[in-house]
């Protein structure tokens, strides 16, 4: 049964949803085809592939002469994928079909967009909530003037938040980002925003949680993971400050691990160990070959993490267990490693564990199946807290800073508690969100579009 909540679709969207249709069914027909037309060569490059993954994993996993020998039979194994793949099969014939597959997807995409009429949370479940917001009674933005390479001074952030009556505050190394931004609050902030990586973003966004005050995520840092997948345009910074006068509210969830706040993820594991080396810093590829022997060889000793799966029964690994505020796109290319929604009230939950050349040459001849899901090894699942247990101190990285937590590590999520605000002129959607997928629901809501049937304004 449909309930009618909206106007009916008008034709220029019944159309388009017509066109999607067409196109998002006949873009995995034409995949079929490509892939059975092809099946002989798909084998081989499956079992190459997998065999340069097995020996790859002898080559992280020892050291002296089966390392060596390891890492030339890998590449001697990928590179015979390769000049197999191009002598055997008709390249220009298979780059042709998936030319043809990934247009058809596009444009299935592209018109599923305009016949929803926005983002496609519409699709499934529902669109953000969101209020419009006018200028800050008194806003305050705080810099960290190292991030991103120095993009606050690069875009001259101070003059520009001048200019839109924001308060600039630039703090230096030595100064609490804490105690800088309560003493804000103290001063009478109604609106906090924070210019720098996702550290600074988490500091600045815990204290506006705190005191329910709205709070602005300016993308002056490296990569702004948290600025992309909240929806805002991590190339206009300057742009983003328009979120202080002009732009829309809504609120979104935190992570929480062992009492302090995340905005984006958490790692325990192998990856932890290796970071937090002295070593590292300065010599990133040699620290890591020489102690995975140690974490992930025969005797390795990378001390296992202890938790409770999807199911209710134990999982053990050793190799990484990445806790995220709301689910992350780990399935498919489009929207790969952003999150859909921040709003869901949820941990994602992935675990990995690989113990042998077998398991390292299964995992990845199912990951570029797009089977992932079936190895053994691979778990990903939602929960609104979790308890990772272990025997010594958990080398973990939060949002890019690692430390080490004393176990039981303990992790939950605060719903709904950061309100947000967005330029109204900024995307307001992650990768992920904007992604089409041609999946059930996708079909049933361009169905019923296509029908003519009102859909919810």
């Amino acid at each position: 049964m449909t309930t009618s909540t909206g106007a009916a679709p008008d034709a220029s969207r019944r159309t388009a949803a017509v066109g999607a249709l067409v196109l998002l069914v006949a873009a995995p027909v034409a995949g079929a085809v490509f892939v059975l037309g092809n099946l002989l060569a798909l084998i081989v490059v499956l079992l190459g592939v997998s065999i340069a993954a097995a020996f790859g994993w002898i080559a992280l996993t020892h050291r002296g002469a089966p390392r060596a020998f390891a890492l030339i039979a890998a590449v001697v194994a990928f590179l015979a994928v390769v000049v197999g793949f191009v002598t055997a099969l008709a390249v220009r014939d298979a780059l042709i079909g998936l030319a043809l597959v990934a247009v058809l997807i596009f444009a299935g995409a592209s018109l599923s967009r305009i016949a929803v009429g926005g983002r496609q949370g519409r699709i499934r479940g529902g669109e953000v909530a969101q209020r419009r917001t006018g200028a800050a009674e008194r806003a305050v933005l705080l810099m960290n003037p190292r991030s991103g390479g120095g993009k606050v001074e690069k875009f001259d952030l101070v003059g520009e938040c001048r200019a839109r009556g924001v308060e600039p505050i630039v703090l230096s190394p030595d100064d609490d980002w804490v105690q800088k931004t309560v003493d804000a609050v103290e001063a009478g902030a109604t609106v906090l925003g924070a210019a720098g990586g996702d550290g600074t973003q988490a500091l600045v966004a815990t204290i506006a949680a705190e005191h329910d005050l709205p709070f602005v995520c300016i993308p002056a840092g490296t990569r702004n993971h948290f600025a992309l997948d909240l929806g805002v345009d991590r190339d206009d910074v300057v742009g983003s400050l328009d979120a202080f006068v002009d732009g829309v509210e809504q609120r979104v969830d935190l992570g929480v691990v062992a009492g302090r706040v995340f905005v984006n993820n958490v790692s325990l594991g192998v990856y932890g160990e290796i970071v937090q080396s002295d070593e590292y810093r300065d010599a990133k590829v040699k620290t890591s070959l020489d102690k995975l022997p140690d974490l992930l060889g025969p005797d390795g000793d990378a001390p296992e993490l202890r938790l409770t799966g999807p199911d209710g029964g134990p999982r053990t690994t050793r190799q990484l267990v990445l806790v995220s505020n709301n689910p992350y796109e780990l399935r498919r290319l489009g929207g790969f490693g952003t999150r859909e929604r921040m709003d869901t009230g949820q941990l994602g939950i992935t675990t990995l564990c690989v113990e042998s050349t077998a398991e390292a040459a299964q995992m990845t001849a199912l990951g570029l199946a797009g089977q992932l899901d079936r190895f053994g090894g691979y778990d990903e699942w939602t929960a609104s807290e979790l308890v990772v247990e272990a025997d010594v101190p958990v080398a973990a990285g939060i949002d890019g800073e690692f430390v080490r937590l004393e176990p039981p590590v303990r992790f939950s999520m605060r719903p709904g508690v950061l309100r947000v605000r967005l330029a109204h002129h900024a995307p307001q959607a992650s990768p992920a969100a904007a992604m089409v997928r041609a999946d059930v629901a996708t079909v049933r809501v361009l169905w019923n579009i296509a029908r003519g049937v009102p859909t919810p304004s």
